[in-house]
């Protein structure tokens, strides 16, 4: 009888145990009203694409520069080269369908194909016709890709990081998270906070860096509604890593080109930053020491004053 008591308070005690970590690690969604109250300021402005409420900041006069962030992120990734940069030139920076404010995409598709699109779909709403192009990660991926498609419409290009060529390793973890049956609900219900700082840990060289602040920014855009799922389908989208095609791609990169990367890139590693460089024709790489995946985070002034320099030049 005694033995039989002990078990039932074994498992009594193993119910509670995993009622505190589900508790510990639910999370719901949060509306956008009230990300938007804590996210947007005097210069957010919204339009009307494809059903989203697009979040974009414009900042600035003079000629126009645009910022497109990676995967995960949002348009707050560029707050440092914003400040810098629109004492000199206009700054249009905007929240990607699936990330920030913006959130899901209707139709689900969170192709390059798609972004390509809606990238040159957005700029004529605001009527740029056209700029200097940058992008990080996914959003570089997405910036060559649009100078291939509207060669008319890039002044210069800046690719930090950038995504499109195969890597020779494995996805990050939280890709393979993203896109795998039923655990993939990890990312859909249970999105503890240290699953964030894990993942800003490896685009992070220089973990001391990566504060509580910044944490709980990542965080609460994670939790917009419909970024989750969002999240899932686009970590389901090919990622076109190993595409052969991209390699015929770059090479019809006319821009003139800037390439920055982190010596320490985890996620996109230096050597594809060097085979970029090799298959742009009119390209040239800057490697930033002790910088992980977001060098315009990690190492805002060195990484600012090298698209400074490069925009100067004739």
């Amino acid at each position: 009888m005694k033995r039989s008591n002990s078990k039932i308070y074994i498992f009594i005690l193993l119910l509670v145990l995993l009622g505190v970590v589900i508790q510990s690690t639910y999370y719901s969604d949060i509306p956008f009203e009230t990300l938007k109250q804590k996210y947007a300021n005097e210069f957010s402005k919204f339009v009307e694409i494809d059903q989203m409420q697009v979040h974009y900041r414009d900042e600035g006069q003079g000629e126009v520069i645009v910022l497109i962030h990676g995967t995960g992120a949002s348009l707050h990734t560029w707050d440092e080269w914003t400040e810098t940069l629109k004492q000199y030139y206009r700054v249009v920076r905007l929240d990607l369908p699936a990330f920030g404010l913006t959130g899901a995409n209707s139709n689900g598709d969170y192709s390059i194909k798609y972004y390509t699109s809606f990238i040159q779909n957005f700029l004529k709403i605001i009527n740029i016709d056209s700029c200097y192009m940058v992008g990080n990660s996914l959003g570089g991926n997405i910036a060559w890709n649009y100078a291939v498609d509207y060669p008319e419409d890039i002044k210069k290009l800046i690719l930090v990081d950038a995504s499109g060529l195969p890597t020779g390793k494995s996805q990050p973890w939280i890709f393979k998270l993203a896109k795998t049956p039923v655990l993939n609900s990890i990312v859909l219900y249970f999105t503890p906070k240290i699953i964030i700082k894990k993942n800003l840990e490896q685009v992070y060289e220089d973990d001391l860096k990566i504060t509580e602040g910044l944490v709980n920014r990542y965080h609460e855009m994670s939790l917009r509604e419909g970024n989750r799922k969002a999240f899932i389908n686009r970590a389901k989208t090919d990622f076109n890593l190993t595409d052969s095609n991209n390699m015929n791609r770059l090479p019809k990169v006319s821009s003139p080109t800037l390439i920055i990367w982190g010596e320490k890139d985890f996620w996109i590693p230096l050597e594809n930053g060097k085979q970029m460089d090799n298959l742009i024709p009119n390209s040239e790489l800057v490697v930033i020491k002790n910088s992980g995946h977001v060098p315009m985070e990690e190492n805002s002034t060195e990484s600012v004053e090298l698209v400074r320099e490069f925009l100067i030049k004739n």
